[in-house]
């Protein structure tokens, strides 16, 4: 990958990331009609230790979150299969 400003990477792009994390909305969600009925995002880790703390951090309740707030995203944890 071709960076602009290669010294602002906190991070080596070039590093294999085989785990990951997919996120989705549920079905009916309102948030669908913003972001559209397939919208979902990845994010990939170079450790599977890595991927799971982050995946505890993203699926908990936030610090500055309502008392009893819980994120309605579906997480689902990913593996690169080897080609």
């Amino acid at each position: 990958m071709n960076t602009c400003h290669a010294h602002n990477l906190n991070r080596n792009l070039d590093t294999d990331r085989p785990y990951g994390i997919r996120i989705r909305l549920p079905a009916g969600d309102s948030f669908q009609a913003l972001l559209g009925k397939n919208w979902e995002r990845l994010h990939w880790y170079a450790t599977e230790l890595e991927r799971d703390r982050a995946l505890e951090d993203m699926a908990s309740e936030h610090l500055y979150s309502r008392r009893g707030d819980r994120p309605r995203l579906l997480f689902e944890p990913l593996e690169q299969i080897e080609k």
